[in-house]
């Protein structure tokens, strides 16, 4: 017997218990649409936080102090204050630095006309805008004369934007309240977008000389007021690790110990890419439990069959069929069924992920990713567990001695 008389008989048994099959194949069908929705979710997780990552730029190091002891318990990384403006002029000098920005940072209530939003503040220098590749749709960012005249002025995400002024690209030249204090408006950012729970759009940005004198206040150690981490942009990316050893060279002579730490962009996108990956498999893993509950479903199904088709495999097996058209009779069924639910599995998949890719999360939405891998995969997993589940009813068929077959009503 051939493959393609097999599955036409496959196709014309499954036929006529329609409601039987149906409900068999939705296991099938439930098991693949979670493979390909999850994975397509965790995916685009990855690409998206990924894409915000590099959209900063990869030849970027970022320093920040290190964690202080109370009562002998050790507090959590950046907890100390070590690490200061003249820290940051010093490393201004080094060879192979571009730009320098540190970097105060913190919640904020931003407010006008009676509408607010608890947003993040970042208090930085000039530098920070070519060096994060922060793109204006409206004004411009502040200077180094606003930094050095305590200025007043706030630069805003589109997400801020919106929720105060109704326009993702307005607001510049107004009147807002940070914390109660008045600030003028002159730039607001192109919008990025953002990946689950952190939103690039929802941030605002102040002068550090500013904020520390009116927002956040200031706190001098070493003739140097502390802030909370620098950033540090590389002439080249690949010379990211020999700049890296030369601030942690440069900072340790300056603390007499490393009391911080340096972690590259590179190294931040690598942590971040390995995490999701993870998540991805994981994600993959526990959705291709409900393919195994659906090769369970197929079993059950063909040695249902087999019980009902016994007369039939006597019949076949006293007319000369061997013991492998059999066995190849029932394996060929078992698979259209998983095939089938891989197919329509692999349609509702696509359609879960579409749907899952408009619920809003912190404002922003993951973009999921269904690539030909994971289809593939999906695919061929479905057709292994309708193989698997079904060698156990077509081998029982098979053995089945044609004389007792035929004694059974």
């Amino acid at each position: 017997m051939n493959i393609g008389f097999n599955i036409i008989e496959a196709l014309t048994s499954l036929g006529a218990n329609k409601l039987r099959s149906m409900l068999t194949v939705l296991g099938i069908v439930i098991g693949v649409t979670a493979v390909i929705a999850l994975l397509a979710l965790g995916q685009g997780a990855t690409a998206s936080i990924t894409s915000q990552i590099e959209s900063i730029g990869t030849n970027l190091v970022f320093i920040s102090p290190g964690s202080t002891r109370q009562g002998g318990v050790a507090q959590g990384e950046g907890s100390a204050q070590t690490l200061t403006t003249n820290d940051a002029a010093a490393l201004a000098q080094l060879p192979g630095v571009v730009a320098v920005a540190p970097v105060v940072g913190g919640r904020i209530q931003i407010a006008y006309q009676g509408q607010n939003s608890n947003t993040r503040m970042t208090a930085t220098d000039p530098a920070y805008q070519t060096m994060t590749n922060l793109t204006l749709a409206n004004g411009g960012f502040f200077s180094d004369s606003n930094q050095s005249a305590y200025s007043s002025v706030v630069v805003i995400g589109s997400a801020v934007a919106q929720q105060l002024f109704n326009d993702p690209a307005g607001g510049v030249g107004t009147l807002v309240t940070l914390n109660g204090l008045p600030f003028q408006v002159i730039g607001v950012l192109q919008s990025k977008g953002g990946t689950g729970f952190f939103n690039q759009d929802d941030q605002i940005f102040v002068p550090l000389s500013t904020a520390q004198l009116r927002l956040v206040g200031q706190t001098n150690l070493g003739n140097g007021n502390v802030v909370n981490s620098i950033d540090v942009q590389v002439d080249q990316p690949n010379d990211v690790n020999n700049v890296t050893q030369e601030i942690t060279q440069q900072l340790s002579g300056r603390h007499g110990s490393v009391d911080f730490s340096v972690t590259s962009q590179q190294d931040v996108l690598s942590t971040i890419t390995q995490t999701t990956n993870v998540l991805t498999i994981f994600l993959g893993g526990i959705a291709g439990i409900s393919l195994l509950v659906g090769g369970i479903g197929i079993m059950n199904i063909m040695l249902t069959t087999v019980t009902e088709r016994t007369r039939e495999i006597g019949l076949r097996k006293a007319v000369g069929a061997r013991r492998s058209d059999i066995l190849q009779q029932f394996l060929v069924e078992s698979v259209v069924l998983s095939v089938i639910g891989g197919v329509v599995g692999v349609i509702f998949g696509w359609l879960v992920a579409h749907l899952l890719g408009q619920v809003q999360l912190g404002g922003s939405a993951i973009k999921p990713i269904v690539t030909l891998n994971s289809v593939l995969l999906a695919t061929l997993f479905s057709m292994a567990v309708g193989l698997f589940f079904g060698i156990y009813p077509a081998n029982r068929a098979a053995k089945l001695e044609p004389v007792e077959a035929l004694r059974m009503e």
